[in-house]
């Protein structure tokens, strides 16, 4: 019996990267899974991340695991965006169980926004992106959850939300995973009694197609040192702990951050 055999859940930014891995890895466990990305596409954007040539988005290749599974493009930092996302994978899927608030990104150099240099703009976007976004898509979810007592809700911050950069630069991006950690523990007070499970992943150096790129741009023998396990982490290894955070392995865990950094964090 799979693990979350029957089980609905969300992905936000999906379509490729981690993301994409936590989908698949939610498929494969027996979930039926709605993808939300701008852009189901992007993986088309960078060489690393492209998938196979008979699959259009993930969305097929979810469907080929065997699992229903529907995608909708939305710009996560709208609300209404969100909202009628999440509406439409209601209404194809049902009701939502399982929610990765995976979307985020950054803005500007990571050499930039040092801690009293930021740029109010870029602190806009990277506060919108992460966030708002996250907020807005657990808003989307966690009326129903409450009323089903059930639900598994994984935030996604950063190592860079759990300790500074050298130099203090890119802190706006910081400054805004770091506020995921505060709201993902004050949510799993709001709503344990609700039978509904709050936690958040903190991913380190993780070896996606995109970030390959700058790794092999500023040499990768400088962040694999800078780890304790000497190598960088890859999307299966964060799509374990997301394996562990949505099913029952995880059900008397919540308003915990686990990161997966190995060993980024002294």
């Amino acid at each position: 019996m799979k693990k979350l055999k029957g089980k609905i859940a969300v992905v936000t930014g999906g379509a490729r990267g981690i993301g994409r891995e936590y989908a698949l890895r939610l498929a494969e466990l027996g979930a039926d899974v709605g993808v939300i990305d701008i852009n189901l596409k992007s993986y088309q954007d960078f060489e690393g991340e492209a998938i196979d040539s008979k699959y259009e988005t993930v969305v097929d290749e979810l469907r080929d695991i065997g699992v229903k599974s529907i995608g909708y493009e939305a710009d996560i930092t709208s609300e209404a965006d969100v909202n009628k996302a999440f509406e439409a994978i209601r209404k194809e899927l049902g009701s939502v169980e399982i929610l990765i608030a995976n979307a985020g990104g950054g803005s500007g150099s990571v050499d930039g926004n040092a801690g009293s240099e930021i740029d109010t703009k870029e602190l806009d976007i990277v506060m919108q992106q992460n966030l708002h976004g996250t907020i807005y898509s657990v808003k989307a979810v966690i009326e129903e959850m409450k009323r089903n007592k059930y639900g598994k809700i994984v935030t996604v911050t950063s190592v860079a939300g759990l300790k500074s950069i050298n130099g203090g630069t890119y802190s706006h991006y910081g400054a805004a995973k770091a506020a995921i950690v505060s709201y993902t523990k004050n949510l799993a007070q709001d709503v344990g009694k609700y039978n509904i499970n709050v936690n958040a992943i903190a991913p380190g150096y993780i070896g996606t197609g995109r970030l390959m790129e700058q790794f092999k741009k500023a040499g990768v023998e400088k962040y694999e040192g800078e780890t304790a396990l000497k190598r960088l982490g890859t999307p299966a290894d964060c799509a374990n702990v997301i394996e562990f955070l949505a099913s029952d392995l995880s059900d008397y865990v919540t308003g915990t951050v686990i990161d997966v950094t190995g060993g980024l964090l002294k």
